[in-house]
């Protein structure tokens, strides 16, 4: 009987092996995980001088700067920065990036300043010879009567040196003064000139007032030219 019912059992469990009574549920192909966010894209950068920041992409202009006709040999500096010299009738040009700067020369202890705006790809030029001009007024070193005081029979000269070149100098002048006075003893009018030597030594783009005083011929009733005279102006 036992033998029976175990040989039904097994011709069963055959069948339904063999008909696929019994199915294994189906799994996914797809093995890991799976991202359902959107697929990333890569969208390339357009280079349009428009959406660009001039200091960022280095932009340029072209910064010519010079002294025109005058005399010397100056340091140049953009924005504190020192880049060079520039020199008679030789202008010195630079590359400078898109902007708002500040253009110095200097002479001795004197700087004359300019700002400028540099626009890529233009040329711009900054010209100092007039700002030296309104400073310095002469090209070349000079001396001059700035002031003169008579007092009986002494008379004070003031004489201006001034160097507008870029190396200290050393200036002298020769002055005079006409001027008449009675003799004490004749009671005659003569005429008689006053004539001295003055020297200076002058930092470059600097002025310097000297006085000279004469000591004039004994008697009275001085009458003096117009204005004293400066001759023979040198220099070394």
């Amino acid at each position: 009987m036992r033998s029976a019912i175990l040989l039904s059992l097994i011709i069963a469990a055959g069948c339904i092996l063999a008909t696929g009574c019994v199915t294994e549920t189906k799994k996914s192909n797809v093995s890991g995980n799976v991202s359902l966010s959107p697929t990333d894209t890569f969208t390339p950068f357009v280079n349009t001088s428009k959406d660009l920041n001039p200091h960022d992409m280095g932009l340029k202009g072209m910064l010519t700067i010079s002294i025109g006709g005058w005399k010397g040999e100056f340091p140049v500096s953009v924005d504190t920065m020192s880049v060079g010299v520039v020199s008679t009738d030789r202008p010195k040009t630079l590359m400078i990036e898109e902007g708002n700067h500040t253009v110095e020369i200097c002479c001795g202890m004197r700087c004359e300043e300019e700002n400028v705006y540099i626009r890529f790809g233009k040329q711009r030029t900054v010209d100092f010879s007039e700002q030296l001009k309104r400073d310095l007024e002469f090209i070349e070193p000079t001396a001059r009567i700035t002031g003169y005081r008579p007092n009986s029979d002494q008379i004070s000269i003031d004489v201006e040196f001034i160097n507008p070149t870029s190396q200290a100098l050393t200036l002298s002048a020769d002055v005079s003064c006409g001027y008449s006075y009675i003799e004490s003893r004749s009671y005659n009018r003569i005429n008689n000139i006053a004539q001295g030597h003055l020297s200076a030594t002058v930092d470059a783009c600097d002025r310097i007032t000297q006085t000279l005083k004469f000591n004039l011929a004994s008697g009275y009733n001085y009458v003096y030219d117009d204005i004293p005279t400066i001759t023979n102006i040198s220099s070394e």
